[in-house]
């Protein structure tokens, strides 16, 4: 069975995206609504590739994007109107066009883990919008990441029907 690291393990990487789930982003149950938790992954995601060489404002300072490609979700516990949530994020690898990471949504409030956001997103040359070779300066600083996280002493477990190609 497919476990994911406790809030305790997770609490220590950097924290993204910190904000109280707003009342617009609830659904008719009271709890975050499902559309919300991809992009606020995706969010802390982004914010995190800054410190590889991303900056947000990439396609436009560089010619150079991320695209999501896929993702599985993992619902673990509900997020309700008002808690506060951040997203924390381990990279898992990289191939010469893609990136694979796990985003794991935290309840602040509650001190768990709310959803797991797994994903593989796209380096793209945004002249022709196709996919391209991560410049070498980010390869490296992706690289040094995911080694880094590779030591953190909890398990990487992933959905299984994502991978680097």
């Amino acid at each position: 069975m497919k476990t994911s690291p406790a809030y305790d393990q997770l609490v220590d990487l950097p924290a993204y995206v910190e904000q109280p789930v707003p009342m617009p982003f609830e659904d008719i149950n009271g709890h975050l609504n499902v559309r919300h938790y991809i992009g606020i992954a995706s969010e802390g995601l982004d914010e995190s590739l800054v410190e590889v060489g991303i900056p947000q404002m990439w396609p436009l300072t560089h010619g150079h994007a991320c695209f999501s490609a896929e993702h599985h979700v993992t619902y673990l516990s509900e997020l309700r109107t008002g808690d506060t949530m951040s997203a924390r994020v381990r990279l898992l690898g990289r191939s010469e066009r893609a990136g694979h990471a796990l985003v794991y949504l935290l309840d602040e409030t509650h001190q768990r883990v709310a959803c797991v956001v797994e994903e593989v997103f796209l380096h793209i040359d945004m002249s022709t919008r196709l996919t391209a070779p991560w410049p070498d300066d980010v390869a490296a600083a992706l690289d040094a990441r995911v080694a880094e996280h590779q030591a953190l002493p909890f398990a990487a477990d992933t959905s299984g029907s994502l991978a680097l190609r």
